[in-house]
């Protein structure tokens, strides 16, 4: 009787530590793709992305620059490559023990640290590189594909090649239709 209590124990933390993260969907041109945000771990930056999903800033953007084998990045950008105006940046969380593995979502910045906005990455396979290290920053790291990966590798596969001043961008735009929080609050 008592190893069934502490199994059952166990199974309401777990689950109270699941509902304590946010799920949401990205729903894109090439299928869904549904991951867990690290609010726990990375609360900067988890709050800035549900903002942004709260605003409707996401429907509608597209994966700008994909690169197999390495990561696929979006949100910042319209169809037709106009970058969409943000809210101001984020401090980078980099340093929340999280790794920059296959399937986890990352901050994108530029060469400021403290930089992101809206931009993130999903990361295709493990880039160490990435991690906070000394004398490296590092990406910041605040959220993991649970559903879908196999749409985040179908995206990374699309044809590339250059749009004006950008590389690697999809020949055909793979849009962001819509990005909500799961399940859905009515």
């Amino acid at each position: 009787m008592k190893r069934c209590l502490l199994l059952a124990a166990g199974l309401i933390i777990t689950f109270q530590a699941w509902a304590a993260n946010p799920v949401v969907e990205i729903k894109t041109s090439q299928g869904s793709i549904v991951a867990e945000l690290y609010a726990d771990k990375a609360p900067r930056s988890a709050a800035n992305f549900l903002q942004y999903v709260k605003d409707g800033f996401y429907n509608g953007t597209v994966f700008h620059r994909v690169i197999d084998g390495f990561m696929i990045q979006g949100g910042g950008f319209t169809p037709d490559m106009k970058q969409k105006s943000t809210r101001a940046p984020v401090e980078n969380e980099a340093g929340n023990g999280l790794k920059n593995v296959a399937g986890t979502l990352s901050m994108a910045r530029t060469s400021d640290p403290n930089s992101a906005t809206a931009q993130f990455f999903i990361n295709l396979v493990d880039n160490y590189p990435l991690d906070r290290a000394p004398g490296n920053p590092g990406y910041a790291v605040f959220g993991k594909v649970t559903q879908g990966f196999d749409t985040v590798q179908k995206i990374a596969r699309t044809q590339t090649g250059n749009a004006g001043m950008f590389q690697n961008v999809p020949a055909t735009p793979i849009v962001i239709e819509s990005v909500k929080i799961f399940p859905e609050k009515k």
